[in-house]
C-alpha cells in the first residue's frame, strides 16, 4: 500500500513535528511539553505524560480538535501561597496552555458547545517538589467545572508515566502505561521544563470565546 502524502497543518503549527503511524495507517504529531497542537485532518497526536496533563479535546462535529501538554508552574514551598492567591502565574499558566488550545478549535470552525474532553496524566513523578501530579489534576477539573465543559474520560494520577495517542476526528484515545525504565528519562525532562517556567511565567490573559 502506498503510504499518502502528509496531510496539510493548519497555519501556526509547522514546527510541531510529526511522522508516519505505521500501525494504523496515519501520520502522527508529537506534542512537548509546553506545546500543542491541533488538525482538522485524519490524523493521529501523541505525547508521553508523568506529572504534566494533557487534555484531549475535539468539536465531535467537525471531528476538528487537540491535545495541550503542560504542568503548572509551582514549587513545594510555593503550594500555599498559590492556593490562597486569586489569580496567581501557576493559574495564569494552566488557563494559557488550556484557552489557547481550546481558542484555537473554535478559531478554526468549531463550537464550544460541541467540544468533548478527555484528560490525562498527572502522575506523582517529581518528589522532591511534592505531588505537582495532583496539584495539575485539581486545577484541570477546576477549570473544566467553571468552563461547563463536558469531560467523557480520563486517566490521571497514579504513580506511571503515560505515552497516549489521540486521534480528533474519532476521539479514540491509545494509552500505555511506561515501565520504571522510562521514568527516569521522564522526570529529568519534566523537572527541566517546571524550572523553565518558573523562571519564565507566563504573562499576560487570554480570553476564552
Amino acid at each position: 500500500m502506498k503510504r499518502p502524502a502528509m496531510p496539510p497543518t493548519i497555519p501556526g503549527f509547522e514546527h510541531i513535528s510529526r511522522h508516519w503511524y505505521g500501525a494504523h495507517d496515519v501520520f502522527c504529531a508529537k506534542v512537548q511539553p509546553g506545546d500543542y497542537y491541533i488538525t482538522d485532518q485524519n490524523e493521529a497526536i501523541y505525547t508521553v505524560l508523568g506529572s504534566c496533563i494533557s487534555a484531549c479535546i475535539r468539536d465531535v462535529e467537525l471531528g476538528l480538535g487537540g491535545i495541550n501538554h503542560f504542568m503548572l508552574p509551582i514549587h513545594h514551598k510555593d503550594k500555599q501561597a498559590w492556593q490562597s492567591a486569586p489569580v496567581s502565574s501557576a493559574e495564569r499558566y494552566g488557563n494559557y496552555a488550556m484557552e489557547h488550545l481550546i481558542n484555537d478549535i473554535i478559531k478554526h470552525g468549531g463550537s464550544k458547545r460541541n467540544l468533548e474532553i478527555k484528560i490525562f496524566g498527572g502522575g506523582r513523578m517529581l518528589a522532591k517538589m511534592g505531588d505537582v501530579g495532583a496539584d495539575n489534576i485539581r486545577f484541570v477539573r477546576e477549570y473544566l467545572k467553571e468552563e461547563n465543559l463536558k469531560v467523557v474520560g480520563h486517566h490521571v494520577g497514579g504513580n506511571a508515566p503515560r505515552k497516549i495517542y489521540y486521534f480528533p476526528q474519532t476521539g479514540r484515545v491509545l494509552m500505555k502505561t511506561l515501565k520504571s525504565m522510562h521514568v527516569n528519562k521522564i522526570c529529568e525532562r519534566e523537572a527541566n521544563y517546571l524550572h523553565t517556567i518558573d523562571s519564565k511565567p507566563v504573562s499576560g490573559e487570554v480570553d476564552l470565546f
